[in-house]
């Protein structure tokens, strides 16, 4: 469960400092590569987290 959570807290991280990159750069296509990154760590990090607890994640963790 602990290398789920860091793995998933990576993925995020990354995406942050992509989204961060691109912003500085003004390269739209690296900015939307790390939005899409964080994005999915925290599906996954919702997924994790419902199975769990043997609930549904929510619609907008889903999306």
């Amino acid at each position: 469960m602990t290398e789920d959570r860091s793995s998933t807290s990576a993925e995020h991280l990354k995406g942050s400092v992509k989204e961060a990159l691109g912003k500085l750069t003004g390269d739209a296509g690296i900015e939307a590569e790390g939005r899409r990154q964080k994005r999915d760590a925290n599906a996954s990090e919702a997924s994790k987290a419902a199975q769990e607890t043997g609930t549904k994640p929510s619609r907008a963790a889903r999306d």
